[in-house]
C-alpha cells in the first residue's frame, strides 16, 4: 500500500491509500461520514489481489485530507458537495495508471455512495458504481434525479440494511429500495437489503450474501 496526496480543482489537498494491481482495471473507495480511507482497509488488499488497482480517498475534512481530521463537524451542505471535486481527483489519478474510465469503478459508502452516484451519472463512460446505505439526500446531494439520469450500459448495484436508521428517522433499506426502483429503465441494477448489518462499510462481514463477494461479482 502506498499512500499518495492529490489536488483538487479548487486546491484542497486529499490524503489516499493506493493498492496497486496487474491488471488496467480500477476501484474508487469513497468512505462513509465520519470514517477515513483506512475504513476500507480490509476490502482495498482483496481488489487489489483480484488485480484492480485500488484508490480509498479521505474527502475533505476527514482524516489527513485538507481541514481534517474533524473539520467534517464544520461542514456546511455546499462544503459536503464540493467533495465531489474529490472524487475527481482520485477518477483522474487512477487513470494515470493506464485505466481507460470505462474500467473504473466507483464503490461508496453513505454520503461516499451519493457522490459516487452524483459522478457516474455526470460520466456516461463510467460504467459501473457500487452504493452501500445510499441516501435519497445527504448534505443536498439527491440520489432519484441521478439514479433516472443513468444511461445504457451503466451498472449499479445498491446495499442496505434494515436496521440501520438515520437521524431523520428514514430507513437505509427502504432509501435503498426507492432509489432501485428510480433508477434507469436502460441501466443494469441490483438491490441487496439485510436485515441487521448496520450502515455503510459496517456490513461487510455481517450477513449472507457476504457483501465483500458480491461487489467482487458485481465488478466481474
Amino acid at each position: 500500500m502506498e499512500k499518495i496526496i492529490l489536488t483538487t480543482t479548487d486546491s484542497a489537498t486529499i490524503a489516499g491509500n493506493y493498492y496497486p494491481g496487474n491488471a488496467p482495471r480500477g476501484v474508487l473507495l469513497v468512505h462513509m461520514m465520519p470514517a477515513t480511507k483506512e475504513s476500507w482497509g480490509e476490502f482495498a488488499p482483496r481488489l487489489a489481489e483480484k488485480g484492480y488497482h485500488a484508490l480509498a480517498i479521505d474527502l475533505r475534512g476527514h482524516g489527513d485530507s485538507a481541514s481534517g481530521p474533524d473539520g467534517y463537524q464544520n461542514l456546511h451542505d455546499a462544503d459536503h458537495q464540493k467533495s465531489i471535486l474529490d472524487v475527481e481527483a482520485g477518477m483522474a489519478f487512477l487513470r494515470t495508471k493506464n485505466i481507460s474510465e470505462g474500467d473504473i469503478a466507483l464503490v461508496g459508502a453513505s454520503i461516499g455512495a451519493n457522490l459516487s452516484l452524483q459522478y457516474l451519472a455526470a460520466h456516461p463512460g463510467v460504467k459501473t458504481a457500487v452504493l452501500l446505505s445510499a441516501g435519497l439526500n445527504y448534505y443536498g446531494i439527491e440520489t432519484l434525479p441521478l439514479a433516472q439520469a443513468l444511461r445504457q450500459g451503466q451498472r449499479l448495484l445498491l446495499a442496505a440494511s434494515e436496521d440501520d436508521m438515520r437521524r431523520s428517522g428514514s430507513n437505509c433499506a427502504a432509501m435503498a429500495t426507492k432509489i432501485y426502483e428510480h433508477t434507469a429503465s436502460d441501466a443494469e441494477k441490483k438491490l441487496i437489503v439485510y436485515k441487521s448489518a448496520g450502515h455503510g462499510t459496517d456490513m461487510f462481514g455481517k450477513e449472507s450474501p457476504d457483501l465483500a463477494e458480491e461487489i467482487l461479482a458485481w465488478l466481474r
